[in-house]
């Protein structure tokens, strides 16, 4: 006798596409938890307006084009290190297009200082890409020379010669941007089992200081596959895959309250933080209106749009009248949120350039809160935003 389906018997897995709706292999290393996976497919429908004497609709015509969209809410997991990155690590490169770039860890040298890592040996770092030193993660600002970097903020203590410098991986903007596919496996394995194929990562947030960190990823998609109605040749496939081996998963989400804040060019730390957030808008445009096309054929991204809201406590604290004089006169500050304090799980998000928006005074409880709103971030080329696990 059949019964309901648990909303919590499903495993969710992402992997990268090769191209545009491809579905590509997956194991059981690309599984991922998550909140809430939807995603939706309509038929865009055509009004008819021939005149049949009844005003009776008489039905679609079978084959009209079909929309497919989903949106992916999920809690911030730590990664354990190596080349092995988060199941959904795949979004997250679909969101901002670079491949991740790894810094596999090194030593620090003689000279160091809290803000500048001198290494013992070529340190092979960019400008942007993160480094970790005993749970805390920063990114570099600028590179010295082969040895030497200067990151966006200090950490607490001066790396003494031969400490550790952790590894770390990070994302930046491209160009151009990958496709994902998503797999939604549910118990029993006889009922509906589907894959978003061709999955865009148009818009991509991330809330900060809630219960946990959480990640929001949505945009278009070429088409939902399911194996109840499944033909040879959907998503490049001759069959409907088997889900991989089922492991245990292990991801611990990492706690909303935990992590460190630094804006302006001081860089001054601030511990009055109440609640932020990052948006990325890709501004997405699938080709799918031409002639002859059923399903949408590739992804054309637009004008990039990065941007963050904040708010905080105000007070008259130097730092802080700062950023509201930075919002006034229109000034650019870098922005950087570290998100967790233990080595394995940390993330950062770093914006070398925002321009802060005067902020909205909020007086409804005790104590005035400032609220930062809509504050876009700005580069030169592919460089306004950098996103690192460590």
């Amino acid at each position: 006798m059949s019964c309901y389906i648990s909303s919590n018997a499903n495993r969710l897995y992402a992997e990268l596409e090769s191209d545009f709706g491809a579905v590509p292999l997956v194991g059981p290393e690309d599984r991922f938890a998550a909140i809430k996976l939807t995603a939706r497919q309509r038929s865009a429908r055509a009004e008819r307006r021939d005149k049949t004497g009844s005003r009776t609709f008489q039905g679609a015509p079978v084959g009209q084009r079909r929309k497919t969209n989903f949106e992916l809410q999920l809690y911030l997991t730590g990664w354990g290190g190596g080349t092995q990155l988060p199941g959904y690590a795949p979004l997250v490169q679909g969101a901002l297009g670079g491949a991740p770039l790894y810094y596999v860890g090194g030593t620090a040298g003689q000279g160091s200082t809290a803000s500048q890592l001198a290494f013992s040996a070529a340190h092979g770092l960019v400008s942007g890409q993160a480094v970790t030193y005993q749970g805390e993660l920063r990114f570099v600002a600028a590179v010295v020379d082969g040895a030497t970097v200067h990151l966006n903020a200090p950490f607490s203590s001066a790396p003494a010669a031969g400490a550790p410098i952790g590894p770390t991986v990070t994302y930046f903007p491209a160009n151009e941007l990958p496709s994902v596919s998503i797999f939604d496996y549910w118990t029993p394995a006889t009922t509906v089992q589907r894959i978003v194929s061709g999955a865009s990562v148009d818009k991509m947030t991330i809330k900060v200081n809630g219960d946990f960190h959480e990640f929001e990823f949505s945009g278009p998609a070429q088409d939902l596959i399911d194996n109840s109605s499944f033909t040879s040749g959907l998503g490049a496939l001759t069959a409907f895959p088997a889900e991989p081996l089922v492991e245990q998963l292990y991801d611990q989400a990492v706690p909303g309250h935990l992590g460190q804040a630094w804006l302006g060019y001081a860089p001054d730390r601030f511990l009055t933080i109440t609640s932020a957030l990052f948006a990325l808008d890709n501004n997405l445009d699938l080709r799918s209106n031409e002639f002859g096309l059923a399903l949408p054929q590739c992804i054309t991204a637009g004008k990039r749009e990065v941007s963050v809201d904040f708010d905080l406590y105000g007070d008259d604290e130097g730092a802080t009248l700062g950023l509201y004089q930075a919002a006034r006169q229109e000034s650019p500050v870098p922005v950087m949120f570290q998100l967790g304090q233990q080595e394995g799980q940390l993330f950062g998000v770093y914006l070398k350039s925002v321009v802060p928006e005067v902020p909205d005074f909020d007086d409804r409880d005790p104590r005035l809160q400032w609220r930062f709103r809509n504050s876009r971030a700005q580069g030169t080329v592919d460089d306004e935003i950098a996103v690192a696990f460590g």
